[in-house]
């Protein structure tokens, strides 16, 4: 047998016991339970979500609205710059 093959064969006995103990866990009557009842920081945890996206939105309109400014101000100041150095050169 290759080393191949016996790691193959080594991770498909770790993958059938991870399965078989996963099933058991969920077979449980104390998992039933947890499945069952919503945990109550969930929604704890979808409010502060939402409260993110929307400030993660605000900061995405700021930030093009600052782009727009700043690239405003860049052509601006190039603009100065190049007068000045057409006033000089003279």
């Amino acid at each position: 047998m290759s080393r191949l093959e016996l790691a193959r064969t080594r991770l498909e006995t770790a993958l059938e016991s991870l399965e078989k103990a996963a099933q058991q866990a969920s077979e449980s009557p104390r998992m039933a339970d947890v499945q069952a009842a919503p945990d109550p920081r969930l929604g704890v945890l979808e409010a502060e979500r939402q409260t993110l996206l929307a400030r993660a939105a605000e900061l995405e309109d700021e930030l093009a609205a600052l782009s727009s400014v700043s690239q405003e101000v860049e052509g601006r100041l190039d603009g100065a710059i190049g007068e000045i150095r057409a006033a000089l050169a003279r």
